[in-house]
């Protein structure tokens, strides 16, 4: 089966996480991975990755966390995806894959070089804003309630 790594489908989680958060809030990766259901010992080394690739930023100490550092219109699926799992091919012969002894003379070759053109293009199509208008109903839900059933605002 052709599957998203977890580490491209929790970094994906909590980038969105973030894209979610109104401008200058920072959340600890703790929160994130609460929020989120992520392993945090997994989730402290994809956010790393992801500071390195400039997509999010941190600072440390107790006031310290995690933010987007630029808007989420500007943050792609497919850069966060390259970011932490590298250059995306779906197979040796497409176009970005190494190729291989048949790949001249491959009956498959077009298709799956036409199934992974369409597979970036999706990837490049959405941004972490376009992503985040569809999970802003369920982020609502998801935050923390009260004991009087209100939800606790951070």
């Amino acid at each position: 089966m052709l599957q998203i790594s977890r580490r491209v489908e929790y970094a994906l989680r909590a980038s969105l996480h973030l894209a979610a958060q109104e401008p200058g809030v920072s959340l600890s990766f703790r929160e994130i991975g609460e929020q989120q259901g992520i392993p945090k010992d997994f989730l402290a080394k994809i956010l790393r990755t992801l500071v390195d690739a400039g997509i999010i930023e941190s600072s440390r100490g107790s006031t310290g966390g995690f933010w987007l550092a630029r808007e989420p219109g500007s943050v792609t699926f497919l850069e966060v995806i390259e970011a932490v799992d590298g250059r995306v091919a779906l197979n040796q012969c497409s176009e970005h894959g190494e190729g291989c002894s048949k790949s001249p003379a491959c009956e498959m070759r077009d298709v799956w070089q036409a199934a992974e053109r369409a597979m970036l293009e999706v990837f490049r199509d959405h941004t972490l804003a376009s992503g985040r208008s569809r999970i802003d109903l369920f982020a609502l839900a998801a935050r923390p309630r009260r004991s009087d059933g209100s939800a606790d605002v951070q």
